[in-house]
């Protein structure tokens, strides 16, 4: 009988979100029949936020690191640290705290089939979200254990330039620019080994016509440096309202249940990047229940995490 294929979720907050993961991972695994059979946490990623190789966010991920890596390791979950800085320069690498976390998240483990964990506490290849090919160098050279997943902060939103990055060997994983989510006649051109190696990111709010986000990006990395500079201005039509999900759902590159299910599944596609490191929890928890929970057993993962009788919204 052939296996089915599987979506694997890659979700945000590995440092920002502990607790809600503490809380939220030994559900889903003590409760399989809450969630659907056909998909999967591919890796949760992150990082601190005071880390100068960080990027796309900054100021957001508090937890022990140590603590974070406990948790991923007892759960089998690939943990993914985001140094998707764009500025580093030769001057950075040397950095001990960002090498602090290489050498602890390091592990050269790697499953049959990917990364993709398999029973309760079996080992599982952890990975970097990168930007900087300075310091993809750097860490493939001093820290050979992990895989790479190339950065959405690179902006891909020209095809072509698309292809070259999958077809580039050092990356296990390219998210492209959401703008490319529905280039169906190019995806689907695409050759097998190419199509695994693609993580759309589904939930962007970021105005579909924006111009502008490789400055917001840069900006972030700039923060996570440590200069003094002013907060990117988002060019937005809607950037006074914050990230809304109901948003997201009505922007041109959403990908919800449907399209992962029907178009991309059928087509190759398998991996499926979550946004929401600078979000509140109550929003990644939505998250949660609706890219991966059965409807009719999402009251219950709510009563476990926080709904009770005596709660009070107001």
């Amino acid at each position: 009988m052939e296996k089915e294929i599987k979506a694997y979720y890659h979700l945000p907050g590995l440092f920002e979100f502990y607790e809600l993961y503490k809380v939220f991972l030994p559900l889903y695994r003590e409760h399989s029949e809450w969630f659907y059979e056909w998909c999967d946490i591919g890796s949760i990623y992150g990082a601190p936020g005071d880390c100068l190789w960080g990027g796309g966010r900054v100021g957001f991920g508090d937890e022990d690191p140590e603590a974070v890596a406990e948790l991923m390791e007892e759960c089998s979950i690939s943990a993914r640290l985001t140094f998707s800085n764009s500025l580093l320069t030769a001057n950075h690498l040397s950095d001990k705290r960002c090498n602090g976390l290489c050498k602890l998240f390091e592990n050269s483990i790697e499953l049959e089939g990917g990364n993709i964990p398999q029973t309760k506490g079996e080992k599982v290849q952890n990975g970097i979200i990168i930007h900087s090919d300075l310091l993809l160098d750097y860490i493939q050279k001093n820290y050979p254990g992990f895989y790479f997943v190339s950065s959405t902060t690179k902006v891909l939103t020209d095809f072509d330039d698309l292809v070259k990055e999958l077809d580039r060997p050092e990356f296990r994983y390219v998210v492209p620019d959401y703008r490319l989510n529905k280039e169906y006649d190019r995806l689907t051109a695409l050759s097998d080994a190419q199509k695994q190696k693609v993580e759309f990111l589904c939930n962007e709010c970021c105005w579909f016509g924006c111009y502008d986000r490789k400055n917001c990006y840069e900006n972030v990395s700039r923060k996570s440096l440590g200069e003094n500079c002013e907060d990117h201005v988002c060019v937005s039509p809607t950037a006074n309202r914050g990230y809304r999900f109901s948003d997201a759902m009505k922007n041109p590159g959403f990908i919800g249940l449907d399209d992962i299910r029907n178009t991309f599944i059928p087509n190759g596609f398998t991996n499926f990047k979550i946004e929401g490191r600078s979000l509140g929890s109550a929003v990644l928890l939505e998250f949660l229940l609706y890219y991966m929970t059965k409807p009719e057993y999402q009251l219950n993962v709510r009563e476990e995490i926080y709904l009770d009788s005596t709660l009070d919204l107001f």
